[in-house]
């Protein structure tokens, strides 16, 4: 994307693993900045998981491993499958695999899991917002869930091996969403090396990201404000677009953040409600 764009800065907001295919949002330019609120978004998957053999790294690509008192997957019914994906739906904590990313001490999990170590890694909170499945073989299920960031879809299918007795992992993946944006509406890589330059037609505006947050249009000296990164008060503030004056009281736990447009329409910043008034954290504008 660097070298079809001409443009350095280029962040992701999420990685996929190695055999997953499906929706990557890359950030362009100024829009990095927004890298860390968008790495939160909500995330959507489609995954084929195998029942009958479990593996190192719980995919397709690990090597299978020995489940002593492993039972067939023929004779797993889907009573029990349904029972399986209901305790995983109620999940709010989940153990990242030993083959991942996470560090340990300063080292990735997976470097440690390569030299046959094991890595003492935590669970970590996660939420599964939507699971449903079908099978289509006695051997092969079809998942599709939404679920926060962070979630392991590969240990979500060794777990379900493990509860059912028969051992599973994932065969294939699909992210078909993140946050607002859907993988149809995604570009293919080839048209991008296709299109060279011509394809910085196809970026969309920044004031599409993060269509949770409320937000607010400023007037004319807000603007000037913004820039500087100095606080925003009442006068600044020519509209509410969302929420309104009252969301400038700061929240328990995470901050209250809205979403700053210029009187043009254009993202110039995110800020924070503070009790002074909205304090812009990531300033977009020049």
């Amino acid at each position: 994307m660097r070298r079809a764009l001409g443009e350095r800065s280029i962040g992701h907001t999420g990685t996929l693993d190695p055999l997953a295919s499906g929706l990557l949002v890359l950030l362009c330019g100024r829009a990095t900045r927004l890298a860390s609120l968008m790495n939160a978004a909500v995330k959507s998957y489609h995954a084929v998981i195998r029942l009958g053999v479990e593996t190192d790294t719980y995919d397709a690509a690990g090597v299978p491993q020995m489940i002593e008192g492993g039972i067939a997957p023929s004779t797993v019914d889907d009573a029990a499958v349904d029972e399986v994906i209901e305790a995983i739906r109620s999940q709010q904590q989940q153990m990242p695999p030993a083959f991942s990313a996470k560090k340990v001490g300063g080292v990735r999990a997976y470097t440690l899991a390569r030299r046959n170590e094991t890595p003492e890694l935590k669970a970590v909170g996660v939420c599964v917002y939507a699971l449903e499945w079908t099978r289509v073989e006695p051997d092969v299920l079809h998942v599709t869930l939404t679920c926060s960031a962070g979630y392991y879809v590969r240990a979500m299918a060794q777990e379900i091996g493990r509860r059912l007795g028969c051992g599973a992992h994932l065969e294939a993946l699909r992210r078909t969403r993140v946050g607002p944006f859907e993988v149809a509406d995604a570009v293919p890589l080839d048209t991008v090396d296709r299109e060279g330059r011509g394809a910085e037609a196809r970026l969309l505006p920044m004031d599409v990201l993060l269509p949770g947050l409320p937000s607010v249009r400023l007037t004319e000296a807000g603007e000037v404000r913004v820039r500087h990164g100095n606080v925003l008060g009442l006068t600044h503030v020519a509209k509410w677009e969302e929420g309104g004056a009252g969301a400038l009281k700061p929240a328990e736990g995470e901050p209250v953040r809205y979403r700053v447009f210029g009187q043009d329409g254009s993202l110039l910043a995110i800020a924070e409600a503070t009790p002074a008034g909205l304090q812009p954290k990531i300033v977009l504008a020049g």
